[in-house]
């Protein structure tokens, strides 16, 4: 069977037993600041497990992309070493959601392996938990599994998302490749599962039925889930009869691609790890960058730069100076487009940011190289023979080299490297970024207290595009991580009600503000959020009165406002639609911030957008404002938006039925927003500002409505208040500001010459006034009417006349003064007099400082008086300062 023949016999083998197929994904988790990609199949469905969403389904299948870039499991040093290391693959899982348990599990999979796929089957087992005895009766039962083939482990088979929370046994089947596949045949040890190589795990069937609290005591759960996961190419490559994951047609494809840009064969040996970590990487970053994550220095763009960077290191040893990877993300996407298609229309776009990222690189690594030398060269002078573990480790975060490239190049220069150091070093790194990004994403602890309020409450009934007030009743009302019986004047307090009105933040959008109010109380919204999917909180000021839960209010929001909201994200819409009509296919949204008269829009894009190209997109948005379109909005499933056109938001999670908004012929999205009903009640979009946030990342900044037509009506104000003060028209106000500016030009140059006239008519004179010290002349004054431009000139003048000498000059200002030092060649080296010294001293009567080199030095000081005392002493500092 093919690699693509696997994947759709594991889908349509589900599909039969009643599973929704659901797409995959992104590697970005969707409101998951815990996780910096999506590592496993069940990520999208934590919410369920959590007790915080819900699916219109009950069974669903599926094939993940998933990145695994650190940890126990896949270390990324290990990524081209050996068979089953990546940093990017694909898992296979199929899942059940309160509806079928460890039973049906079992029975699925071992007639899927055994009967669909002809594993035979004297060649599995399986592995259960210690304690459950449930599992074994059951493979027993619906399998022809013997009793002898079925093993039991503690910790190896208990699955838990975290310390608390959903958890439960789960069963493993493993594959006996055979006695060959030991690794260890001389030594003593029993060959079984988890216990030798030999034995390959396939498939984890994992019986969610507990939750571990606080305290570490397992309660049941009232419905019981199963999460299965499968990685793919470990099971191609057992169907498929070969002993590692390269040597099936998901790489061998790419390998042949590596080997033809290189020109260098592969090798199924150690030979052959550069073209393996090519083609692996090749995979990861294509995917990665095409689900929004660009290559940046933190977070998951840092991560994705080092993948990056790493794979032009190993291309660097099959001999390529130049960059040549993304040449790979057509072949890719062949592979790969038709199980996640999302990914083709961003083809060029993925391409042209790793190739850039590339050229970058290549010239930081030239730095690298040379910064290693150096290094290795101070060792050498020092006789010492390792390179320490951290400095190998700078090489690696700053540079990208991975430690076996600095071990072998230490290792040509007759050095060996403190791999236990480097190691630490590591760990030290991981332990900060970890520690950084729990900072800035949350752990999430503070939401258990909303993730309660919904197992007992349910979802909150948003009423707010209909309706922009309701009558609701009080179901929670929290303060800190705490549910309190009532709240007062004065307090600050989070209000969950059974419905609302209240927009919460999300997509971009801010949250609905506005009033609650009951017949004891008053409360000011200042702000909505949705801590839980589904989940609306109303952040709260009690006004007066006093509120207690099961209380009727009335639930109202600033309408006004949010009307101004909806101006902006329909003209955020707009703004998508011209920008990609502008600058191509590839553009994508990778953030966005909707507020009233102002919106902000971050979109890949790989150049600064120029004025002209920005005129064409605003004068595109604002005939699109005139035309009035109609806005439609639609629900309908997932697919069948995606089949419509929809464009998809950065960082979004979409349900199984998704909103469309629809503007005109030429946008349309999935969205959740508030919007206008046609796009003439915007008025006018006006873009103020186009900036880069990351490589690869470009933000507009535009005001809207009401907003942008005050802006224009200011800059239109400021343009004709400018205009009557240069005495002339609005349109030639330009031309006159550049003859302005022209004029003053050349009006500088003049007084400047004429200064420079005036200090050099003064040579003369200084020379003249100079004392002798020694035989040599030292010019010592204060010009007047001179920068320290000019101070420097005339120093530069005084030496070349003087021949021999020491000059110090000054020039006061009103609340400053300038020095300048310079000392003739000849006296550096036979007195050893040096203007920087000078300088120091000088300044330093006048409450000032200096310094510099020996032939010349500057300074300066904010106490103008003092100057003709600090230039009087120059001759006796420069007498003291000689050497014999």
């Amino acid at each position: 069977m093919t690699s693509n023949e696997i994947r759709s016999s594991f889908l349509e083998y589900f599909r039969k037993q009643g599973h929704t197929i659901v797409p995959s994904a992104s590697v970005v988790p969707a409101e998951d600041p815990t996780l910096m990609f999506t590592n496993a199949g069940m990520n999208q469905f934590k919410d369920v497990f959590l007790g915080m969403g819900q699916r219109e389904y009950k069974r669903a299948v599926d094939t993940q992309k998933c990145i695994r870039v650190s940890g126990k499991h896949n270390d990324l040093e290990e990524v081209g070493y050996d068979a089953h290391h990546h940093t990017f693959f694909e898992m296979l899982g199929n899942w059940s959601f309160g509806d079928y348990y460890k039973r049906e599990a079992i029975a699925y999979a071992w007639e899927l392996v055994t009967e669909i796929w002809k594993v035979p089957k004297d060649r599995l087992w399986a592995t259960i938990h210690l304690d459950d005895d449930e599992a074994e009766a059951l493979w027993i039962e619906e399998t022809d599994l013997p009793a002898a083939r079925i093993r039991r482990f503690d910790k190896d088979n208990f699955w838990e998302m975290g310390d608390t929370g959903p958890c439960g046994p789960c069963s493993e089947i493993f594959i006996d490749l055979g006695p060959e596949a030991c690794v260890t045949p001389n030594q003593p040890h029993e060959c079984g599962p988890n216990t030798c190589d030999r034995y390959r795990e396939f498939w984890n069937l994992v019986f969610i039925q507990y939750n571990r609290d606080a305290d570490g005591t397992l309660h049941p759960l009232p419905e019981k889930h199963v999460d299965t996961g499968m990685g793919f190419e470990r099971m191609v490559a057992i169907l498929q009869g070969v002993d590692s994951d390269y040597k099936t047609d998901v790489f061998s494809p790419l390998l042949d691609a590596v080997a033809n840009i290189t020109n260098q064969p592969y090798v199924d040996n150690h030979r052959g790890v550069p073209h393996r970590v090519i083609a692996d990487h090749a995979r990861c970053l294509t995917f990665a960058i095409g689900d929004g994550v660009m290559p940046s220095n933190e977070g998951r763009g840092y991560v994705i730069r080092r993948i990056l960077r790493r794979a032009v290191l190993y291309g660097k040893k099959l001999g390529m100076d130049a960059p040549f990877i993304y040449h790979l993300v057509d072949k890719v996407t062949e592979l790969l487009g038709d199980a996640f298609p999302d990914v083709l229309p961003r083809r060029e776009f993925i391409k042209q940011t790793i190739q850039g990222e590339e050229g970058r690189f290549h010239h930081t690594l030239d730095r690298g190289l040379q910064r290693l030398e150096d290094v290795l060269e101070s060792l050498g002078t020092q006789n010492q023979s390792v390179l320490r573990g951290e400095r190998a480790f700078e090489l690696y975060d700053t540079f990208g080299f991975p430690l076996d490239l600095t071990q072998i190049l230490a290792r040509e220069h007759g050095f060996s490297v403190d791999e236990e150091g480097f190691n630490k070093s590591m760990t030290q790194q991981r332990e900060r970024s970890r520690a950084a990004w729990e900072a800035a994403g949350g752990s999430g602890k503070g939401d258990e207290v909303y993730a309660d309020v919904f197992k007992e409450s349910g979802k909150t009934e948003f009423l707010g595009y209909e309706h922009v007030s309701t009558e609701a009743e009080t179901i929670a009302l929290i303060q800190g991580d705490e549910l309190v019986s009532s709240v007062h004047k004065g307090d600050e307090v989070s209000v969950i009600l059974n419905r609302t009105p209240f927009y919460g933040e999300s997509g971009g959008q801010v949250g609905d503000v506005g009033m609650l109010e009951s017949s004891n109380a008053k409360l000011e919204v200042i702000d909505t959020i949705k801590p839980v999917p589904d989940l609306y909180v109303h952040k709260c000021k009690v006004i007066e009165g006093e509120l207690t839960p099961q209380t009727t209010v009335e639930a109202k929001i600033d309408a006004a406002r949010r009307s101004q909201i909806a101006v902006s994200h329909t003209a955020t819409h707009i703004l998508h639609s011209a920008l990609r009509a502008a600058l191509g296919s590839h553009v994508g949204q990778a953030g966005s911030l909707v507020e009233a008269g102002r919106l902000r829009f971050d979109f890949t894009h790989y150049e600064a957008v120029s004025a002209a190209l920005l005129g064409e997109i605003e004068s595109f948005m604002n005939d699109k404002v005139r035309l009035n379109s109609d806005i439609q909005i639609d629900s309908m499933p997932l697919q069948q938006a995606k089949e419509r056109g929809a464009l998809a938001f950065f960082g979004d999670k979409y349900g199984d039925i998704v909103r469309v908004v629809q503007t005109g012929d030429y946008s349309v999205e999935l969205c959740g927003g508030t919007h206008l009903r046609a796009t003439g009640e915007i008025g006018l979009i006006k873009i103020i500002s186009e900036s880069s946030i990351a490589a690869g990342v470009r933000r507009i900044e535009a005001l809207t409505g009401a907003a942008a037509y005050q802006e224009t009506r200011a800059q239109d104000d400021t343009l004709l208040a400018l205009a009557n003060l240069l005495k002339t028209q609005k349109h030639l106000t330009p031309e006159r500001v550049e003859k302005l500016l022209q004029d003053n030009r050349e009006l500088g140059r003049y007084i400047q010459a004429l200064q420079e006239k005036l200090a050099t008519s003064q040579v003369v004179g200084l020379i003249q006034d100079a004392e002798v010290v020694d035989g040599f002349r030292v010019v010592a004054s204060t010009i007047e009417n001179t920068d320290r431009n000019g101070l420097r000139r005339l120093v530069d003048e005084l030496k070349n006349r003087i021949e021999s000498g020491v000059i110090v000059l000054a020039s006061e200002g009103e609340d400053e003064a300038a020095f300048i030092a310079g000392v003739t060649a000849d006296l550096v080296k036979s007195k050893g007099l040096q203007a920087g010294k000078i300088i120091q001293e000088v300044t330093r009567l006048a409450d000032g400082r200096g310094g510099g080199r020996p032939e010349l030095a500057q300074g300066g000081s904010k106490n103008p008086g003092k100057v003709k005392g600090a230039i009087e002493a120059v001759v006796k500092i420069v007498a003291d300062q000689q050497e014999g």
